[in-house]
């Protein structure tokens, strides 16, 4: 198995926690992963992606450049990365920010009411990982049980009040991929 994913969105969004959040997730079931983050101006509201390379193998290079998954959590980053996702790819989309399909017929699209479903738990920041939660689910990329051990370590420490918060969200982003209404 090896699987590139990018993870796009506005600063804020919790685009680099998604990409880090897997990576651990990886490394706590012994695979060989890459983080790749974009560092540079960006800020809330600005722009922000990583990328993130799951295999069972040795990785030769962390650049994504055919990815078979791209998450997109805004408009803006659904258009950058449209063309380099593979063909029989899969582009996961924040819907409550991207209204439209993608324009090309060998992609599989996913689309998921992040904003929505974040808002129902009563926690506006919990998009990211109702998303990855999403993801996961449809891509098996890792075990829940892996990413819910993810998010304890990322979030240890100070942040460890969020840490149930952030559990919830990956199921309940996972429950919403497997009622089916994600496609």
């Amino acid at each position: 198995m090896l699987l590139k994913i990018i993870f796009s969105g506005f600063g804020g969004q919790g685009v680099l926690m998604m990409g880090y959040v897997l990576a651990v997730a990886g490394m706590k079931e012994d695979k060989h992963v890459t983080f790749l983050p974009a560092y540079g101006a960006e800020v809330r509201g600005g722009t922000a992606n990583c990328t993130v390379v799951v295999s069972d193998n040795e990785i030769a290079s962390p650049i994504a450049s055919s990815p078979e998954y791209v998450v997109a959590m805004n408009y803006p980053s659904m258009i950058k990365y449209l063309n380099m996702v593979k063909s029989g790819g899969t582009m996961f989309l924040n819907s409550d920010l991207i209204s439209e399909k993608p324009a090309r017929e060998d992609l599989k699209t996913v689309s998921v009411p992040a904003n929505s479903l974040a808002h129902e738990m009563g926690n506006d920041r919990a998009l990211n990982m109702i998303m990855l939660g999403a993801v996961n689910a449809v891509a098996g990329i890792v075990s829940e049980k892996a990413l819910a051990e993810a998010v304890e370590t990322v979030l240890e420490g100070k942040k460890k009040t969020l840490i149930d918060t952030n559990q919830q969200a990956l199921v309940k982003g996972s429950k919403y991929m497997c009622s089916g209404c994600g496609s």
